[in-house]
């Protein structure tokens, strides 16, 4: 068996000599003492400190050579000293006593000035004092521009039914489960749906919105997971990364759910159960952490029984159910609702004050709404279009509003249910009239999608 080289003496020497460097490198200086209390080593910056010779130190007592000190107490009692005040010379430091132990015993102590004067600390701790403010500060700007429009305090309503929803809607903001949102077209889903996100400890992060029915089926999985340089045809050069990506530690709304696609399914079921994917063309599995909150306009109950939809997505999503009821259930809702939206147009229109007269309230009041709140406000917005003075009057209405006014007024004569038929109807063909029969165009009056206006157009029997 070989035995192992001993170091040369000039080595040695070397490596002494670098640790001396070291030690007197160390800044605001450093002393170390035996267990008895006497000086082994003094650095040069301790000794310009205290106005010594470091070299004349050695083998002193250390309450010979600094004021109070307490390296022999600590050699005694093996009990560390971390960031205790030192008083030398009348000025407060802050000091560090460690023991070096060998074996189990103690055998030397290390001390080391961490700030020369008290004040350091202070100034310091003013410092991280403002930094805090700053990012405090900087998240306050982050949730601003890169969250949410909305909050719970958008959310307008009177009813006890909009009451018990914010309230419900307030728990699902406090953890992290799945929400499923279901309402008619322009009830408010994605307001709620921001409103929980603003609410909840995710506001920080991203809130990234994924129209399920907007996005063309062979462009979804991309867009919904990324993709990889040379995926497909077309394909960006460096890849992009997909919604559930840019969502990370943020909020990921599902809107319109009921439209996706039953092949992307099970691969939206399995990234938010195990929130990890892979982007299309790439095998590296990518995780990350968000919240799931999907609405729709449709009866997926419905959907499940016709073998449109997956259960077990059904069941994954329905964790927290919440549904909007429509306008027309919810009619004390109207006026205030009416009112927001007026006080909200004047002022991005930099306008005076504009009122409603009692007739409007009357005519809002009593009209089916089948649009919703985006109804409503489509239709604020055009009266404003052409409003002369500080008064909304009844002529300034659409003229379906103005007709509906003598004909809902005489309820009593028809059941509550073929009114609003006869006004969903009514509204239908004015919306068709006024986009010049374009289905596009039409839905946009009404405020809901276009596979609803079929639907009620074919429900009415109405020329499609």
């Amino acid at each position: 068996m070989l035995e192992r080289d001993h170091p040369k003496p000039e080595d040695l020497l070397k490596q002494l000599e670098m640790y001396q460097l070291i030690f007197d490198s160390i800044y605001n200086g450093a002393i170390v003492t035996d267990i008895n209390g006497r000086i082994t080593h003094f650095n040069k910056p301790y000794g310009a400190f205290l106005g010594v010779d470091p070299e004349d130190q050695i083998g002193r007592h250390c309450t010979e050579s600094v004021d109070n000190s307490r390296m022999h107490i600590v050699a005694r009692t093996g009990q560390p000293e971390i960031n205790q005040s030192h008083r030398i010379r009348g000025q407060n430091m802050v000091v560090q006593r460690i023991p070096i132990q060998k074996d189990g015993e103690v055998i030397a102590v290390f001390g080391q000035v961490m700030f020369k004067d008290v004040k350091d600390v202070r100034k310091l701790a003013s410092e991280l004092s403002l930094l805090e403010s700053k990012v405090k500060l900087y998240e306050e700007e982050l949730i601003n521009l890169r969250s949410t429009r909305y909050t719970f305090e958008s959310i307008i309503g009177t009813s006890e039914s909009i009451k018990a929803l914010i309230i419900e809607a307030r728990r699902a903001a406090a953890n992290h489960y799945p929400v499923l949102i279901s309402g008619a077209s322009g009830t408010g889903k994605e307001l709620f749906a921001q409103a929980i996100h603003h609410a909840g400890p995710r506001r920080a992060h991203p809130f990234v919105r994924i129209n399920c029915a907007a996005i063309p089926r062979d462009l979804l999985e991309s867009e919904l997971f990324g993709y990889e340089k040379g995926a497909f045809t077309g394909a960006g050069a460096d890849g992009k990364p997909g919604k559930f990506e840019l969502a990370r530690h943020g909020t990921v709304f599902l809107d319109e759910v009921g439209d996706l696609p039953l092949e992307m399914q099970p691969k939206l079921l399995r990234a938010i159960e195990d929130k990890e994917f892979e982007r299309v063309g790439g095998t590296r599995i990518i995780q990350s952490d968000f919240r799931v909150i999907a609405a729709t306009n449709q009866n997926l109950e419905q959907m499940l029984i016709d073998n449109r939809f997956r259960k077990d997505l059904f069941y994954r999503l329905n964790v927290i159910p919440l549904h909007i009821p429509p306008l027309r259930e919810r009619r004390s809702d109207i006026l205030p609702t009416a009112r927001h939206l007026l006080k909200q147009m004047t002022q991005e229109a930099n306008l005076a004050e504009i009122k409603m007269d009692k007739e409007v309230d009357r005519a809002l009041r009593r009209y089916a709404w089948p649009g919703n709140v985006r109804e409503l406000s489509n239709v604020l917005e055009r009266t404003m279009s052409a409003i002369k003075g500080d008064t909304v009057c009844l002529q300034d209405l659409p003229f379906h509003l103005q007709r509906s006014r003598n004909k809902i007024s005489d309820r009593n004569q028809s059941p509550l249910k073929d009114v609003q038929a006869r006004t969903e109807k009514e509204a239908i063909r004015y919306a068709l009239k006024e986009s010049n029969h374009n289905k596009a165009g039409a839905a946009r009056v009404l405020g809901i999608h276009r596979t609803l206006l079929y639907k009620k157009m074919k429900k009415y029997n109405l020329p499609l």
